[in-house]
């Protein structure tokens, strides 16, 4: 049971920072498209999963060092 909460949050983060990188190209973007990032939703979003994928475990692993 354990195991699927932690999958569980593992997916909610996913899907937050896709919901971050859209609304990130949406939002700020880039007027000109020129940036290569900031300018196709279809880059932003996948990056936005891979930071929700990556920050979580990362400050997990910041907060075992704390304690």
């Amino acid at each position: 049971m354990k195991k699927f909460l932690e999958n569980k949050w593992t997916i909610v983060s996913i899907v937050a920072g896709g919901l971050g990188g859209y609304l990130y190209w949406s939002e700020i973007g880039c007027l000109t498209g020129t940036c290569p990032l900031q300018s196709h939703w279809q880059i932003m979003v996948p990056y936005g999963m891979l930071m929700g994928y990556i920050l979580p475990d990362f400050l997990q692993k910041i907060t075992r060092l704390w304690h």
